[in-house]
């Protein structure tokens, strides 16, 4: 058992009041779309990232209207991190050890962070502590459909902050409230034109979530494992770096990726830090998959297949092989509603009801993304889950 889900199961002691027991899930909803009521924040503001700017600037104009908000997600950071060690010496190494990995970073990704510490004022080695949390952080719940009209669709939830500080009072994580001010979507353009969109974390350079209009979409989640992110980080630290970061394969390959194809051959064999599932949607029937990644190797390929009656695939944080880990089973509701809904009603409306069903929708939620690779649409919008719900 992973360290991440080992702490899942004795979190459960601490976390867990009279409102979480069995039964956690809820009957499929329907009608949730237009997002309304208790489970919407909002909707997601636009930004546009110019890739012809040098690094160091293209992200000013959004962290300039994002500092308050990058500053006090920074800050709660700072508190948790005194909380667990309070010496402050965990707070001292972030500050004098991470700026000079900022200098080992591949490029753009080093200058750019380097930028986002200059514009917001947040000392460098907190600007890469941000960004390299989520190589080891992050559950989530990702879909690709295909309708019975041959279109691909794309779904995710954006779950994070497990174990990051757990409020009482209003029975939230600290840093999932925290982050969901910082969501925005982005567009990536050069010469003007759009490369690939994302919905991403203000201050944040790498990718979770993001379309190639007309070429393919693309979600990544946590896989747990022995061999985790923390041991990739060390290695890197220690000077071996030869993987790459997740989220910076993933951002590359939405900008410099030219097909399907092309997407999957990258993800599939690049080395990594961290274990992953790279989930992955084309332009044309039968385009869609989990790639699930250890650091070295391609372990798994599951593929849409029309012909047995598999016309999506769905990820959580477990092997599909597997049994998901039974405090944490986001999959079988998710599957059951997909069933529920079947092919023939599979649309964006009806995946958004989908990913607002709990315990898909979760008090990990920060936010939904769902994407048509036909049309090149990329909507999101920010989550809440009322109680009663689960911490995960």
């Amino acid at each position: 058992m992973s360290p991440c889900v080992l702490l899942l199961s004795v979190a459960l002691v601490s976390v867990t009041s009279a409102q979480f027991v069995p039964p956690f899930t809820e009957d499929c909803r329907s009608h949730m779309y237009p997002p309304n009521g208790p489970t919407f924040r909002g909707a997601v503001a636009w930004y546009t990232v110019d890739l012809d700017l040098p690094p160091s600037k293209r992200w000013n104009t959004l962290i300039a209207d994002k500092k308050t908000d990058l500053v006090t997600m920074i800050q709660a950071i700072r508190d948790l991190a005194d909380a667990f060690v309070p010496s402050g010496r965990l707070v001292e190494l972030v500050d004098v050890t991470l700026p000079l990995m900022a200098n080992t970073l591949p490029d753009p990704f080093s200058e750019e962070i380097k930028g986002i510490a200059a514009v917001s004022g947040i000392p460098l080695g907190e600007v890469v502590l941000f960004n390299i949390f989520y190589e080891v952080f992050t559950v989530c719940t990702s879909i690709v459909a295909e309708d019975d009209k041959g279109n691909l669709l794309h779904g995710r939830n954006l779950d994070f902050g497990l174990f990051m500080g757990w409020d009482v009072k209003n029975k939230s994580w600290i840093i999932s409230e925290k982050l969901k001010p910082l969501v925005v979507n982005l567009d990536f353009k050069r010469n003007n034109q759009t490369v690939f969109k994302s919905t991403n974390f203000a201050g944040y350079v790498g990718m979770l979530t993001g379309i190639k209009p007309h070429t393919f979409t693309l979600t990544m989640n946590e896989r747990f494992s022995l061999d985790g992110g923390y041991i990739g980080i060390l290695e890197w630290i220690l000077g071996q770096r030869d993987g790459m970061w997740m989220s910076f394969l993933t951002r590359s390959v939405l900008e410099n990726a030219n097909s399907y194809e092309e997407a999957k051959t990258r993800l599939a064999t690049t080395k990594l830090l961290a274990p992953a599932y790279f989930i992955l949607g084309g332009n044309q029937t039968g385009q869609g998959c989990i790639i699930t990644r250890s650091r070295t190797l391609s372990i798994d390929l599951l593929e849409i297949d029309l012909k047995l009656n598999r016309w999506y695939v769905l990820e959580t944080n477990y092997d599909h092989w597997e049994q998901p880990l039974f405090l944490d089973d986001r999959r079988t509701p998710a599957m059951k509603c997909m069933n529920q809904v079947t092919q023939k009603n599979i649309s964006l409306k009806t995946m958004y009801d989908i990913l607002s069903t709990k315990p898909v929708l979760n008090k990990l939620t920060t936010y939904t993304t769902l994407m048509q690779v036909s049309t090149g649409n990329l909507e999101s919008y920010i989550r809440d889950c009322p109680n009663p719900c689960m911490p995960w």
